[in-house]
């Protein structure tokens, strides 16, 4: 569903220079973030014609201390991304007085941590290996748990990136039904690092096509309605190529300690990445 015109509001396609949010201290502050945020959200529903109530906002809370995430609950926040799944539980843990809290655990997963996201969260991003997928049911069968799932797909072909090759989630849906503690969603991706929006739009559009084609024949029962793609500089293009689900960190909380490159050595120049998984990231 591509637009008639280019997003009005300028953008440097989710991957932007650090420290172009200011530091997000008070709860004035995250209010008008939200703000915001949730007004590009609601301009780019219009551009596409779409019901903004059909986007979820998933605010993405990696590296900041529990006090900014108490913040950011006092201003709405009910689900918070987190990229890390120790410092998603080490956070549950500390907040667990907020009862009505939940998580999202948006990045790359070794199967040796599936009994922490087992334990408590509600959602899980990143999944990318039938491996992962039956240690994750596993755990969940001993906890006595479901877990909502989305299937990460690689739409940009880069090598830093996390995600099952389009041509290989077909199969991959197919042995999913095996594993009933796994309720599948729909897609989640990455888009590609770069300032060329129209190269960025075409992996928002190869997901939503490959989401299109998968319901002819995905197992019986098997939702794949959720499209989770769109970060703090791209999401307007990601809703306005189907998104329901959209991955904002800075643009919530301001601009991180350190830029991203720190973390991830492997990406070139400046970058701005909210959420998801690329191999030049250390594991988990």
């Amino acid at each position: 569903m591509p637009p008639d015109t280019v997003s009005s509001f300028t953008t440097c396609t989710g991957h932007d220079q650090h420290g172009r949010y200011p530091q997000v201290l008070t709860l004035a502050d995250f209010q008008h973030n939200l703000a915001v945020v949730q007004a590009r959200m609601a301009a780019a529903c219009q551009r596409a014609g779409r019901d903004a109530a059909s986007v979820r906002l998933l605010p993405v809370s990696k590296t900041q201390p529990s006090d900014r995430l108490r913040l950011a609950h006092a201003a709405g926040c009910r689900m918070l991304g987190e990229n890390k799944v120790q410092e998603a539980w080490g956070k549950c843990e500390a907040l667990q007085d907020l009862t009505d809290l939940r998580w999202s655990v948006i990045g790359h997963l070794q199967t040796n941590k599936a009994k922490l996201v087992a334990r408590f969260a509600s959602e899980f991003q990143a999944l990318d290996s039938l491996r992962l997928a039956e240690a994750l049911d596993r755990r969940l069968q001993a906890e006595g748990r479901a877990l909502d799932v989305f299937v990460q797909v690689n739409t940009s072909g880069e090598a830093s990136k996390y995600g099952l090759a389009p041509d290989a989630v077909p199969a991959f849906l197919q042995a999913l039904p095996a594993m009933s503690a796994l309720r599948v969603r729909g897609l989640m991706t990455l888009a590609l690092f770069s300032h060329d929006s129209a190269r960025v739009r075409q992996c928002f559009v190869r997901l939503r096509r490959l989401r299109d084609q998968l319901r002819q024949s995905a197992p019986a029962g098997m939702s794949l309605e959720e499209l989770s793609m769109g970060m703090s500089g791209d999401f307007d293009i990601a809703i306005e190529e189907g998104a329901t689900v959209v991955r904002v960190g800075q643009a919530i909380f301001g601009a991180r300690a350190v830029p991203d490159q720190h973390y991830w050595p492997g990406l070139a120049g400046p970058v701005e990445v909210d959420g998801g998984s690329a191999q030049s990231l250390h594991p988990n």
